[in-house]
């Protein structure tokens, strides 16, 4: 990890790959800073959750239960996630890794 992305940015990873570990369930990581889950909502990443990892990049996962839980409104359940993939890390905002 260092050599990719820098200690400081591994350092990051590394904290967010525990919190991600510690969860029971999706809602548990916070929606708020540090992490700031949330679901992203257009094109091909629709459907993907980010965290951040510094200023510009995220670490991007999706729910990995099957089947996925949904709310009512067909919106993911993040209440019943239970198991995620990790996708990659990007920064979103570029579009590319």
């Amino acid at each position: 990890m260092v050599k990719q992305l820098g200690t400081k940015q591994a350092g990051k990873l590394r904290q967010r790959l525990m919190e991600l570990r510690a969860a029971e369930v999706l809602s548990d990581i916070s929606h708020l800073p540090p992490a700031r889950c949330h679901q992203l909502s257009s094109g091909k990443d629709a459907g993907t959750f980010s965290v951040d990892l510094n200023d510009q990049y995220r670490l991007l996962f999706i729910p990995a239960d099957d089947p996925i839980p949904l709310c009512d409104d067909g919106g993911i359940d993040t209440t019943k996630v239970r198991e995620i993939e990790i996708i990659e890390i990007r920064d979103t905002h570029r579009g590319g890794k």
